[in-house]
């Protein structure tokens, strides 16, 4: 009797999925799509149970069938590049017509927030960038960002866009430069697949099979694959949010009776400090306050300044606002990584006196003001500076709000939600810009990014494709004596990594990051180096220079060392013909102090007066070794190096 009942609930299933499912593709494959040239590439989709589905592209026919878990594919042939045409997929019931199909190189542009960062952030640094970025043979999918705890999901959301000053603001800033470089090399049509999401560690992109070995990772998998905690997780986390929020709303002494707040023309609250902008507001009017803080700067506009539209320039602000002209709301923000870009009306301002208000509210740590960013206002041609003194006062205080569980940096999170949907898609390679999120742990990474790059090669199952990684760029207050560092670590495991595994190369950043921001503009710059990279790893091109010196060998004559550097090109320089900076040096003692240094024979010798038995050198060994300055005649950085590694 059992036997039966469970033949009958396994016919009812499959008549089930049957009378459900129809012909069906993922959102990859879809009008404006790049597919791989030069090998076979799989098509894929879903279709009711032994459903025939015949493939047309320029003018033959490929067939399948589909499968009892109702999923079919087909191998289209290798096709040059350059190859276009339309996909046409049949089965007995519809009929899905792909358009505007491109053959070229497929790269995989992944990692967090830096990756992430698209070019709308980049519009005032390169304008012309984007005037000029209409290329039809330039093409960017975004996967839509998604976790999933449990296990890996075929869902997928997005759409190929093609590249055009309308649509470029949405592209991946990184890898469309890179793909910019690598098209006016080769004239070969590029697509990028852009999967990535800030903050993320490492370990979210590997799936639970290849974080084996792992278990610190593998460990906490079952807790989250459990529904229950993860709802009652949810619940905690909204209650705690809820209440802050409520809190921050409820008793916001800047929110007045009537709908007025302390933005309104007619309202002048007394007590207002005085603070700096750019600057915290922790470092001297109101010390260690998290919550909702008001800051007001009054200012003259000319007339011709007015009656036009203005753009109003913030920088950046920690952590979310809403900015006010005069009273007007103008644009609120709340990430403290954004570029804060708010559009005035041509009536909002006003010749003469006006008030800009910005109400932030602040979580934790430090509240106001970026450092290093622009603070003005811009009319036409005409330019106020906002930077100096601002006022400011508190509108609630009240302990910090760390946040709610972030489960999107769950161990095979990603993996599950943002890149097994994609792994059928034939790729020429993989552009990866990650490892803030994992400096802490920067041992390590020398273990978790190979065992991310073999699962990823894995589960593509196209052989051992280019991997180019992105060494961490300079970030943090630049420290005046030498130091320890973990984001020295980390850029030290990402090139460990890009010499011992095969066929991966590193895009050096060392010299392109910001100390007050870890989201550096000067993205063109890091692509242009992934293209080099990616010239010589996958296109090979053995006569391109596509690396900065790499530390080779020490060699130690009376009180000076001798380094030697391979990558060195056409020679090893100091550019700006200053001497060179974060070089230090040390004896048995490992005291490492800043060291004297020249050039001589294509090798770099250093030494100190106060040192007669040194025994090791650190170049760039900081979180931001700001100066650092020694390149090859090619303009392309040294990677940071310590000859002392463990």
């Amino acid at each position: 009797m059992k036997k039966q009942l469970l033949i009958l609930k396994t016919l009812i299933l499959l008549f089930a999925v049957e009378a459900t499912a129809q012909l069906k593709l993922p959102a990859l494959v879809s009008d404006g799509m790049v597919l791989q040239r030069d090998k076979k590439i799989t098509i894929w989709g879903w279709a009711p149970v032994g459903d025939n589905i015949t493939i047309r592209f320029n003018g033959k026919d490929y067939r399948t069938t589909s499968a009892a878990d109702t999923r079919w594919k087909v191998l289209l042939p290798a096709a040059k590049a350059g190859t276009t045409g339309t996909l046409v997929i049949t089965d007995k019931q519809q009929t899905i017509t792909i358009k505007d199909v491109l053959f070229g190189d497929v790269w995989v542009c992944s990692g967090q927030s830096n990756m992430e960062l698209g070019m709308s952030s980049l519009a005032e640094k390169y304008p012309e960038d984007i005037k000029a970025s209409a290329n039809p043979n330039i093409r960017e999918f975004q996967v839509k960002k998604r976790y999933n705890l449990v296990a890996p999901s075929d869902e997928l959301e997005g759409q190929w866009k093609l590249a055009n000053p309308t649509t470029i603001g949405g592209f991946t800033a990184v890898g469309y430069y890179m793909a910019r470089s690598l098209y006016e090399k080769y004239q070969v049509p590029i697509g990028i697949v852009h999967t990535s999401w800030g903050g993320t560690p490492a370990e979210a992109w590997v799936s639970e099979e290849g974080l084996t070995g792992f278990d610190q990772y593998l460990k906490p998998l079952s807790y989250f694959k459990d529904p229950k905690h993860v709802d009652s997780i949810m619940k905690k986390d909204k209650k705690v949010s809820d209440t802050w929020y409520a809190n921050i709303q409820n008793n916001d002494k800047g929110l007045l009776p009537g709908g007025k707040t302390w933005a309104d023309d007619d309202v002048v609250p007394g007590d207002w400090k005085t603070m700096q902008v750019p600057g915290f507001w922790e470092t001297k009017a109101l010390p260690a306050v998290d919550g909702v803080v008001w800051c007001k700067k009054n200012f003259e506009a000319p007339a011709s300044m007015v009656n036009k539209p203005a753009t109003l320039i913030l920088g950046m602000i920690d952590d979310a606002d809403i900015t006010y002209l005069n009273g007007t709301r103008i644009g609120s923000m709340n990430n403290k990584y954004q570029q804060r870009r708010y559009q005035i009306p041509a009536s909002a301002l006003r010749a003469g006196k006006n008030t800009i208000t910005v109400r932030i509210i602040d979580t934790d740590g430090s509240g106001g003001f970026i450092a290093d960013k622009d603070y003005k206002l811009v009319s036409g041609k005409d330019t106020l500076g906002l930077t100096g003194e601002w006022y400011c006062k508190t509108g609630f205080a009240l302990p910090p709000y760390l946040g709610s569980t972030r489960f999107h940096y769950s161990p095979a999170s990603l993996y599950n939600g943002m890149l097994y949907p994609i792994i059928n898609y034939g790729i020429k390679g993989v552009a990866w810009y990650q490892g803030e999120s994992n400096t802490n742990r920067a041992k390590e990474y020398r273990t978790l990014l190979p065992a991310l790059i073999k699962d990823w090669r894995q589960r593509f199952n196209q052989g051992d494709f280019p991997f180019l990684i992105v060494q961490l760029a300079n970030f943090l207050p630049v420290n005046t004596q030498p130091v320890e560092s973990n984001w020295a670590e980390l850029r030290e495991a990402q090139l460990y990594v890009s010499q011992t595994v095969p066929k991966t190369g590193l895009a050096v950043a060392i010299d392109i990051g910001e100390a007050n921001d870890v989201h550096p503009l000067n993205k063109r710059d890091v692509g242009k180096r992934l293209a080099l990279a990616a010239q010589k790893i996958a296109y090979g091109d053995n006569s391109v220079v596509y690396s900065g010196p790499v530390y080779k060998s020490l060699k130690k004559e009376g009180n000076k060392l001798i380094l030697d550097f391979d990558h060195k090109g056409g020679g090893l320089i100091i550019r700006d013909g200053q001497s060179l900076q974060q070089i230090a040096i040390a004896g048995d003692d490992k005291k490492f102090v800043w060291a004297k240094s020249e050039i001589k024979d294509g090798k770099l010798i250093v030494w100190s007066d106060g040192i007669q038995q040194p025994v090791a050198v650190r170049y760039a060994w900081a979180n931001n070794p700001g100066g650092a300055n020694l390149y090859n005649k090619e303009g392309l950085p040294a990677t940071p190096f310590r000859t002392d590694a463990p």
